[in-house]
């Protein structure tokens, strides 16, 4: 059975309001939530990223096949090392 985000944060809730020595209890709850949240946050991922023109003109001149693995592979290492 998985918890959800909006019961998760009634918990946190209940847990601040009963006494201070839950205080910390809903912190590590609240915090939890966030860390669920975070790959959602992110934005651009290095393996989402699309090929720029030249690495794939250079992939061109450098394999007889493209696109293919090899050379979708070589481009986006070149690509990652900043060389074109």
């Amino acid at each position: 059975m998985a918890i959800k985000h909006k019961d998760l944060k009634k918990v946190a809730k209940e847990l601040r309001g009963a006494v201070k020595a839950h205080g910390k209890q809903a912190e590590t709850i609240e915090q939890h939530i966030e860390d669920m949240n975070a790959p959602l946050k992110m934005k651009t991922s290095p393996a989402l990223l699309k090929l720029s023109a030249s690495c794939k003109a250079a992939a061109r001149r450098k394999f007889k096949v493209y696109p293919g693995a090899y050379a979708n592979m070589w481009a986006s290492k070149t690509q990652k090392k900043g060389k074109c």
